[in-house]
């Protein structure tokens, strides 16, 4: 079982558009409403691959009743934590050409008795876990700290952490350990206080968050690929895409599909640029089921081309 802790959740309206021009009026071509956060998509691609899961997300008002129905819908076990402000609402505009503009709210501030039992959630359901994927924000309430405190508490009960998460919060839980985490190029160039150009570059990045805690990295690079760096070694994964249709959610998808494959070595990080490449030829924030990937298409090596530029590089 993979349990999926998201501390701020949403409920996310996608809207697919020709092209986003301000001032006008714009008819959508098409439109989806899906329960989000990082961790809710990974329990849910890990539901689409048929593998049990529980989310473990504080929710509020409509909007979160709405996100608890639409994840029962699809099989997903919800351990919700009731909290007295509405859970948010997030917009993304996806136009023809790929490009994503994304409107994410703030969510609620969660008091000190919603935090206790946000932790004491988590707890009670970690104990049949196999992997616990803390992912997304934190809402406000919650400490930098916060994920720190809950990879000291997963490890001490003999789980194993996977995190998602960026800035101060990141750096604040590797002093923690946690088992794998999983930024994409801009959190990671975020996480070095440098600006990243090549794959070697952020190899390098890489490398260092793992001197600084980190037990493996998994660092996602867009168009690029992915490279997995741990102390067995080092893996770029990359995977042809004939068309991109929406990138929401893909890294998500590509977590998920790393820790189902077992979380460790190239044949999960094969399983990532897998699930990570079928993610973005779906509408929204979908996410693939096994009959959406192309294993075929994914190369994992581990002579990692160091001086190849990224498409998009961070600075």
């Amino acid at each position: 079982m993979i349990l999926t802790v998201t501390p701020n959740p949403s409920l996310d309206r996608t809207y697919e558009v020709p092209a986003l021009e301000r001032g006008e009026v714009i008819r959508a071509a098409g439109e989806r409403m899906d329960p989000g956060g990082k961790g809710v998509n990974v329990s849910r691609a890990v539901a689409a691959a048929g593998r049990r899961t529980v989310a473990v997300l504080p929710l509020g008002g409509a909007p979160g009743a709405l996100v608890a129905e639409l994840l029962d819908a699809q099989g997903i076990e919800v351990a919700p934590v009731p909290v007295a402000g509405a859970t948010r609402s997030n917009i993304a505009l996806a136009e023809a050409d790929g490009v994503l503009t994304k409107i994410n709210a703030p969510g609620p501030e969660l008091s000190q008795a919603e935090q206790e039992l946000l932790l004491d959630t988590v707890r009670s359901h970690s104990r049949d876990a196999d992997w616990i994927a803390c992912c997304g924000s934190l809402p406000r309430g919650l400490a930098p700290s916060w994920y720190a405190d809950v990879v000291t508490r997963a490890h001490a009960g003999g789980a194993r952490i996977a995190l998602d998460t960026s800035g101060r919060a990141l750096l604040e839980a590797l002093r923690a350990r946690p088992d794998v985490v999983k930024p994409n190029a801009e959190e990671l160039a975020e996480a070095v206080g440098r600006p990243l150009t090549t794959v070697g570059d952020a190899l390098k990045a890489a490398e260092e968050l793992r001197s600084t805690g980190a037990r493996a990295v998994l660092a996602s690079l867009g168009a690029d690929g992915q490279l997995l760096v741990s102390d067995t070694g080092a893996w770029f994964g990359s995977a042809r895409v004939s068309a991109v249709r929406s990138n929401v959610g893909a890294g998500d998808a590509s977590l998920a599909g790393f820790l189902i494959a077992g979380g460790t070595g190239p044949e999960a990080l094969a399983s990532a640029v897998a699930h990570g490449a079928a993610a973005v030829r779906l509408p929204g924030s979908v996410m693939p089921t096994p009959a959406d990937l192309d294993p075929a298409a994914v190369t994992v090596t581990a002579d990692i081309p160091l001086d190849r530029e990224l498409t998009e590089p961070v600075s």
